[in-house]
């Protein structure tokens, strides 16, 4: 099984490399990908770019590395680090955007743990440039410099990186803003808020990449609490003496319990298909990031409680389904795959016709035909790299718990 997934994540790494990667501007050690296939000549010149893309498919590079790490693709990372970095004219903290800075920040941590902690220059002063955006009257990360305009993308991304880097408590109170204000009465994650001349404004948009961030986040502050507590489990928690008897690292294990069931329960068929429509442009990779943290669940999450070990089989569930339905509605164009931007439906052909992807307010709208987006085919390669990792995991017994 673990074989199939790996080839077929192989498969998809091929597509984006053979269709959209190229150097940038014909510069020697520089790789980016084209926003769009088949390109425009504008976006063969790297007119358009969209940094946050670019920042998921260096994430993607590094998934692969991951599975069977070889020169080609550590060079291949290399050149997209170097890449990003020319194109955004000056260093990578360049940008208005803390969710754009966040992402990249996340990924290029990964590729410098990939590479033995040579971390790319750069990183850390985008990381620094990320903390200082903290606002100090909310206390969490707007949008975008000069914005009023606080949201899940940017905090929950800028969590994890956080609790990766070791500012747990940090991590903790840009995670529990969100739990605090912006869970509406499913249980799922809302956009963020706006603040008014009138007061504060609710913006109510679910996001399946909403969903994934704070999955995400949660995982990453129960692990630091966790290793904090210098205990394994929970029932090793509760027997150490002198100590609580309920681990710091709880509420955040049944937030992601609360949130993957959530999913299953509102963005999924009944088969686990992931079946949110999110269409291309920005939305071509809501359900990528989604699946990218229920796969970090199904590996990652301690399976020390029937409720754990039931969330971590659900997780996986909703990732293996949504891959075999995207791959049996993939289209293959000299031997590779074509996902479709809908998870339940065949794909489209991209042609080079019709308008494409432009930004507008800050968001990139969709092309005519999503499937052109390389922000859909970027989700799709990040769902068969979810399906690699979850393939051969086991969950022990208790298969019919519910994590309700």
């Amino acid at each position: 099984m673990e074989e199939k997934w790996a080839h077929r994540a192989d498969l998809a790494e091929a597509a984006i490399n053979d269709r959209h990667a190229r150097r940038l501007w014909g510069i020697p050690k520089t790789n980016l990908c084209v926003v769009c296939w088949p390109p425009t000549t504008r976006d063969n010149l790297f007119q358009h770019w969209h940094y946050w893309w670019q920042a998921h498919y260096l994430d993607c590079l590094v998934d692969a590395a991951q599975r069977r790490n070889t020169r080609l693709r550590q060079q291949r990372i290399k050149d997209t680090q170097r890449g990003i970095r020319v194109r955004n004219l000056r260093s990578w903290k360049h940008n208005r955007y803390y969710d754009d800075k966040a992402w990249l920040a996340l990924a290029a941590h990964r590729a410098g743990l990939l590479r033995r902690q040579r971390f790319a220059k750069g990183l850390r002063a985008l990381e620094s440039d990320i903390f200082a955006g903290i606002d100090s009257l909310t206390g969490v990360l707007p949008w975008r410099t000069r914005e009023t305009f606080y949201n899940v993308p940017t905090n929950g991304p800028a969590a994890i990186m956080m609790a990766r880097l070791g500012d747990v408590e940090q991590a903790r109170a840009l995670t529990d803003w969100v739990f605090d204000n912006l869970i509406d009465d499913r249980g799922l994650v809302m956009d963020g808020i706006r603040l008014r001349m009138h007061g504060p404004e609710v913006v109510k948009d679910i996001h399946p990449y909403c969903q994934g961030v704070m999955i995400g986040a949660c995982l990453e502050i129960a692990d630091r609490l966790r290793e904090e507590s210098g205990v394994e489990n929970q029932a090793d928690f509760a027997s150490v003496e002198g100590v609580e008897q309920v681990s710091p690292s709880m509420p955040y294990v049944i937030r992601i319990r609360e949130l993957v069931q959530a999913v299953a329960s509102e963005m999924a068929t009944p088969a686990g298909v992931i079946d949110w429509q999110t269409g291309g442009g920005d939305g071509g990779l809501f359900k990528g990031i989604l699946v990218r943290y229920l796969a970090e669940v199904a590996v990652r999450l301690s399976g020390d409680t029937k409720l754990n070990r039931a969330t971590k089989k659900l997780a996986s569930r909703l990732v293996i389904a949504s891959a075999h339905s995207v791959w049996n509605h993939r289209l293959e164009v000299d031997g590779l795959p074509v996902f479709a931007a809908d998870w339940t439906a065949d794909a489209k052909l991209p042609r080079n016709t019709g308008p494409v992807g432009s930004s507008i307010a800050g968001a990139v709208t969709s092309s005519q035909v999503p499937e052109r987006d390389l922000s859909v085919q970027l989700s799709g390669w990040m769902l068969m790299e979810a399906a690699a990792k979850v393939s051969n995991v086991t969950f022990g017994g208790d298969s019919e718990v519910s994590p309700r």
